[in-house]
């Protein structure tokens, strides 16, 4: 999910506004993650009961429920309200989320053991985003950064993107590869990349309906616009021979997971 404005402590209006629309869209939509993640959160991360983390930019929840299934206690650092009430409606008895924001954490100094930020650096990648990072976190805390990566080496997800692509705007986005220009960073040893095979299995309505629905740029634009990019992509749903009549598909994505520690 998404935090704020990378030039300024304050939430892109293409978040603010589409993750308000589509907060319903955007937790039936989104995948969740991998099996091997899990294991992944565990042992490279050190999450276990008595652990503290803050999921930063944390949605609906969908990777809050992940972080607290190792039992580790969780905050969710989230500004767009219906988002959070998301989140509260979990009913996670080791979750609690605030409004915040990664520049601006609600938190104490060296109060957490691990900050992780899951579909959502990218929206608040700056030096300064990791110095409030490194004020949070004890000395050896981790820093994780995961996203579900598309696989656009298939012809029907490359053509969804190009859909979508036109109506982009200044919206950060993960393919850019703007969020890797903090770093390397003094406070943090350098990223460490994991990458693991994903996929987003369930009917054409909610793996890509819903998913490209909720895209912040798309979410935000006015409802004829919209409507139009709705009807382009279940013309697609209705002629592409991979998707035409299934009612099931299986979305390829690869989960990409980068971890680094607070020096």
């Amino acid at each position: 999910m998404v935090v704020e404005n990378t030039s300024k402590n304050a939430v892109h209006m293409a978040a603010q506004q589409g993750f308000t629309k589509e907060a319903q869209a955007y937790a039936r939509g989104r995948p969740d993650y991998p099996a091997a993640l899990s294991a992944w959160l565990a042992q490279t991360l050190g999450l276990a009961p008595g652990r503290q983390v803050a999921d930063v930019g944390a949605g609906t929840g969908k990777f809050t429920a992940l972080l607290a299934a190792t039992g580790a206690t969780v905050v969710g650092v989230e500004p767009v309200d219906a988002m959070r009430a998301r989140i509260d409606a979990l009913q996670l008895p080791t979750v609690r989320a605030v409004a915040g924001t990664a520049q601006a954490m609600p938190l104490p100094s060296g109060a957490l053991d691990a900050v992780v930020c899951a579909q959502a650096f990218h929206w608040f990648a700056t030096s300064e985003v990791l110095d409030e990072f490194h004020r949070v976190l004890r000395p050896g805390g981790k820093l994780g950064l995961v996203w579900n990566v598309r696989d656009e080496s298939v012809d029907w997800v490359a053509a969804l993107t190009a859909i979508i692509t036109p109506y982009e705007g200044d919206a950060p986005r993960f393919y850019k590869g703007d969020w890797r220009k903090p770093f390397p960073h003094p406070g943090f040893s350098p990223l460490v990349e994991t990458r693991l095979p994903h996929e987003h299995v369930g009917p054409p309505q909610q793996v890509i309906v819903d998913r490209f629905m909720s895209v912040s740029f798309i979410a935000a634009l006015p409802d004829a616009e919209r409507a139009k990019v709705r009807a382009q992509i279940e013309a697609l749903i209705a002629d592409h021979p991979a998707l035409r009549g299934q009612g099931t598909v299986r979305f390829p994505y690869t989960t990409l997971a980068c971890h680094c520690e607070r020096v």
